[in-house]
């Protein structure tokens, strides 16, 4: 059976109101990732749709809740209206769930821009000591990818890790995009990564307050890999937390292109705007070549050779004359 991408429009004043009367906001602490696993198990059951993103503007009172689901808009309906509690319908409401179904296989290859919002932790397998702010880590506690990468560069600990892991190119974009690769595995290969967003947020958790860690949302562009794998991730989801609004890997058509892809179109429309710049040819085991004419008084040919390695860069290679 394929998987079902769900869509359900929410009011989120009606939802802010039924998460204060469950006493879902502690200690001046409101998660909406925790009230909405609560309010989405107790409408559909435990993990009927996980993982999910809610989109919902800052002063804006209506939201969308996306979700990856094994159900379809008519089995939640009929889930909601057997089981529902009425303040839970109030806010969920069965009418305006809507879905379609996934595709079973992405073509092997095949280029996607993603959006994933994640909680990039790693836990720890033994415990350690920070340097520099004295706090204790204990095995088993979740940490900050980031923070625990710097520490294990820079023993030093605390600020001043983090700032020369920055400095050494272990910047906080290339340590959560390895963090995401890592858990991306065979099914795809991250091409393009970058940190969109980035905030640290406390949750709530059962009857007390949680921890508090990264909340980063990514974009990027992976390619498929392992067809049979990928629509797999989608339904898992990734990382941890992924039944409290985290993990949800979203998908959109790539509108970049590859490095050589870009060049070629510059070079092309280059070439024929102003003729004089040079000529384009092929070049055997290369995907092009442009040659471009000096001006100088003698005019000598460079060749601009671009070549398809893991990170493309133009390289300008002087040729001999005639």
């Amino acid at each position: 059976m394929s998987g079902q991408f769900i869509c359900i429009p929410m009011d989120m004043r009606a939802f802010n109101r039924w998460a204060g009367h469950r006493g879902l906001i502690r200690r001046g602490t409101f998660d909406a990732g925790y009230a909405l696993h609560v309010l989405l198990s107790a409408t559909f059951g435990q993990s009927a749709l996980q993982p999910f993103r809610l989109f919902a503007p800052s002063r804006g009172r209506t939201a969308t809740l996306y979700a990856y689901s094994k159900f379809d808009a008519t089995a939640l309906k009929r889930i909601a209206q057997d089981v529902g509690t009425p303040d839970c319908l109030g806010v969920v409401k069965p009418s305006v769930i809507q879905s379609k179904a996934m595709p079973m296989e992405f073509a092997h290859g095949r280029r996607l821009a993603f959006d994933v919002r994640v909680r990039p932790v790693r836990r720890l397998r033994n415990g350690f000591e920070d340097s520099q702010s004295g706090r204790a880590y204990s095995k088993g506690a979740e940490v900050d990818a980031f923070f625990l990468n710097a520490v294990r560069l820079f023993p030093a600990g605390g600020v001043e890790a983090d700032k020369s892991a920055a400095a050494a190119g272990e910047t906080r974009e290339v340590v959560y995009g390895k963090w995401l690769a890592e858990r991306f595995g065979e099914a795809a290969r991250i091409e393009e990564c970058r940190l969109a967003a980035f905030s640290r947020s406390r949750t709530l958790r059962g009857d007390g307050v949680g921890p508090e860690g990264p909340d980063a949302t990514l974009h990027g562009v992976l390619r498929v890999t392992t067809p049979e794998r990928f629509p797999e991730l989608l339904r898992k989801g990734v990382g941890r937390h992924k039944a409290f609004g985290f993990g949800m890997l979203l998908l959109r058509p790539n509108s970049s292109r590859p490095g050589v892809e870009a060049a070629a179109a510059i070079a092309v429309t280059a070439t024929a705007t102003i003729p004089q710049l040079g000529f384009i040819h092929e070049d055997p085991g290369q995907c092009f070549c442009l040659t471009l004419l000096t001006c100088t008084a003698t005019p000598s040919p460079f060749l601009l050779r671009f070549e398809p390695p893991k990170q493309v860069i133009p390289r300008l290679m002087e040729t001999s004359s005639g």
